[in-house]
């Protein structure tokens, strides 16, 4: 991991803690880290989590970041050789399958490429939907690698698919993709 560029999107779910782990591996492991926050995502976990763990700005908009006069978009996706979005929102695979762009984090989505792992979280409802299955179909058919969702308590009170995976297990897969791939 070391001298390693990854971009880590986090999407608006009570998993955002989680995510916070993972950055702090990845950080640990030598990995340089960038982090997108989209506007629910900072309803569950600040910027300053984050710049405290990466030692770098956290992005959150499309326009007016002066240390990114092309875009955050294309300097971020420039930089990164791997996207990891966690939590990974029914809502966010959703715009991700058919390619909408409205915010920072889906048109760097867009913008990206390299590979791209994310790490589903929400309601054990949510996931069973046919509507939900069909973007995660869709998303896989287009490269992406998904990492769970996995079984057990969920904040809504109940057990079910819709757990985000633990931070270890996102770390071991974008460590694997790394290990395959050139260095940029």
């Amino acid at each position: 991991m070391k001298g390693r560029e990854i971009v880590v999107g986090v999407t608006g779910g009570v998993a955002a803690y989680k995510t916070a782990a993972l950055v702090s591996q990845l950080v640990q492991a030598g990995a340089g880290v960038s982090v997108v926050l989209t506007a629910s995502a900072r309803e569950f976990i600040g910027a300053a989590t984050f710049e405290a763990l990466t030692g770098r700005s956290v992005h959150t908009g499309v326009f007016h970041e002066p240390e990114h006069p092309l875009g955050a978009h294309i300097s971020l996706a420039t930089r990164g050789e791997i996207l990891c979005v966690a939590p990974a929102t029914a809502n966010f695979m959703a715009k991700a399958a058919h390619g909408l762009a409205d915010d920072l984090l889906s048109t760097l989505m867009l913008s990206f490429t390299g590979p791209v792992v994310l790490a589903p979280a929400m309601n054990c409802e949510m996931w069973d939907k046919p509507a939900v299955q069909r973007n995660i179909a869709q998303l896989q058919a287009d490269g992406i690698k998904l990492v769970g969702p996995e079984e057990g308590w969920l904040s809504c009170r109940q057990r079910g698919l819709g757990r985000m995976s633990a931070p270890e297990k996102i770390f071991a897969e974008i460590e694997a993709i790394l290990a395959g791939t050139a260095k940029k």
